[in-house]
């Protein structure tokens, strides 16, 4: 039988730019609304177009703000109210970690109803066109998760030759849950999405897009959840299930919802945009 694999000792600071420390999980957001964007703006124009390519670039501000906010304060809820309500100050404290996707989700939700108002566009149509890039983020996000040596998996069994040796847990080997939800949550995902995006009867359908996503997101967080240590402060729920398990269902179910309602709404013209 072969040694387990060791995690390697991955330093979680990617550079210095002077005083300025950059680590990977803040580079690992850059990097993802920096490829995003070009992807984004081809998609908002096609036919039926939704809005300029301009519109992009002006959201990715309101972007930004919706996950920094709704994923911290989604982490703060969810995950450690009581520490937090205790600990008040340690709410701005970023950089110690404790994001939540389902958090970070919803501010981005927010931010896009306001722009969406605020620029009189159709809320449902813009997402569309939003969504199929969010992936890339994932996917880098978790690949951050793994460099931080965070958010490491359960204990695997022998006949998992890709189990590792995380040392801050103990010597057990784990799966490497990080990149599991690296390829399903981000690069599966993302090849779903633009694939179903490249339909323009889809894409006439507001709300089909912003729907599949939400629920192939959560098909793949349950499922990525089987293989991920649960929080310690939390741990299992009743019926041996995940927070995220639990927060994947309404999001499941809406995500259904959207998908079924999108065709019951009149499809967007194919000659002005929405």
């Amino acid at each position: 039988m072969s040694a387990p694999l060791i995690f390697p000792a991955i330093d979680p600071i990617a550079f210095h730019l002077g005083p300025l420390v950059v680590r990977w999980y803040a580079l690992a957001y850059i990097v993802a609304f920096i490829m995003a964007l070009p992807v984004a703006r081809i998609l908002m124009t096609l036919p039926p177009k939704v809005a300029d390519r301009e519109a992009v670039d002006d959201f990715l501000f309101y972007a930004v703000l919706g996950v920094l906010f709704g994923g911290r304060l989604g982490y703060v809820l969810f995950y450690r109210p009581l520490f937090f309500l205790y600990h008040p100050l340690e709410i701005v404290q970023t950089w110690k970690g404790g994001m939540s996707f389902h958090g970070g989700a919803l501010g981005v939700i927010i931010a896009m109803a306001i722009f969406a108002w605020r620029r009189q566009l159709s809320f449902l149509a813009f997402a569309d066109r939003i969504v199929p890039v969010v992936p890339i983020g994932l996917a880098l996000g978790r690949c951050a998760n793994f460099i931080n040596g965070e958010l490491w998996g359960r204990p695997a069994g022998p006949g998992v030759p890709w189990a590792m040796v995380f040392p801050a847990v103990g010597p057990e080997p784990r799966h490497p849950s990080e990149l599991y939800e690296a390829l399903t949550e981000g690069v599966l995902l993302l090849i779903v999405m633009l694939v179903t995006a490249g339909k323009i009867s889809i894409r006439q359908r507001p709300g089909f897009l912003s729907g599949l996503f939400l629920f192939g997101y959560a098909c793949a967080r349950a499922f990525c959840e089987l293989f991920r240590e649960p929080d310690a402060n939390i741990g299992f729920l009743a019926g041996h299930i995940t927070m995220g398990q639990l927060l994947c269902i309404p999001m499941a179910l809406f995500g259904l919802w959207l998908m079924s309602s999108s065709f019951k709404r009149a499809p967007l013209a194919l000659d002005e945009p929405s």
